[in-house]
């Protein structure tokens, strides 16, 4: 089995649901079912990556591990580029970046994950996608979509509608929604925060076009479990609620 370790990035800051990372969730935060979520995957180590000492203090009262960060970092990924140094990781070492709002992703697609990286030892990262279930996803700019060359390779990341129908409807067969889930190398985490801040990353608001701009390769593979929506907004936390209230009932 494929040896990786999981890091949580969890901030505080939240604009569409403010303290995401504490909202309570059946008796306990959101970040802490996030790391009950990732123990259950049978990583070499776990640790929550943070930038407020109420996060730190959570994760530790229920035995975690968890390590603070700069407050002025943008996305998830310039939060784990700092953590791996100070939590001395080999560079060859696979991290997978699990987000401090997704309490429900499958052990097995965060393992698939680590495993597609591993066995691509000429890419420095890793991604999931699914299929999209309606035309009305296909054309929502919150659901990230995905191109992928015959490797499986990531050629573009996009809010539009891609691909394209040229003859009308929408690419039901062909349509791929992206899957915020991510395997980096160690060594691949210390040089992003020396990569160029793209003018498509920026547009976009999608971080992993700062890695396809600097020519790295992110080699994708289809969920191997359907993956639920993570926490957005009050609505999703609504939902999230529910079903940890029907699992622990």
């Amino acid at each position: 089995m494929t040896k990786f370790h999981i890091l949580i990035p969890a901030r505080l800051a939240s604009t569409r649901l403010p303290n995401k990372a504490l909202a309570d969730v059946c008796g306990l935060p959101l970040v802490v079912r996030v790391w009950q979520t990732a123990i259950g995957a049978d990583a070499e180590s776990v640790t929550v990556v943070t930038d407020h000492l109420e996060i730190q203090a959570a994760i530790e009262a229920v035995g975690g591990c968890a390590v603070m960060t700069s407050a002025n970092h943008v996305s998830g990924t310039d939060r784990l580029s700092e953590a791996v140094s100070s939590l001395g990781l080999p560079d060859d070492a696979i991290v997978v970046n699990l987000q401090g709002d997704e309490p429900l992703m499958p052990a097995e697609c965060v393992q698939q994950v680590a495993q597609l990286l591993a066995a691509n030892p000429h890419s420095q990262m890793a991604t999931l996608f699914d299929g999209l279930d309606s035309e009305s996803e296909w054309r929502d700019p919150d659901v990230v979509k995905l191109l992928v060359n015959h490797d499986d390779q990531a050629l573009c990341f996009s809010r539009s509608a891609i691909p394209h129908a040229r003859q009308g409807g929408w690419p039901k067969a062909i349509a791929k929604r992206h899957v915020g889930l991510y395997a980096y190398r160690v060594s691949a985490l210390k040089q992003w925060a020396g990569l160029p801040v793209s003018e498509i990353e920026q547009s976009e608001s999608l971080e992993q076009w700062r890695a396809l701009s600097a020519g790295w390769t992110i080699v994708c593979g289809q969920a191997v479990a359907p993956i639920p929506a993570g926490v957005d907004n009050p609505d999703d936390l609504a939902r999230i609620q529910e079903v940890f209230v029907e699992t622990t009932h």
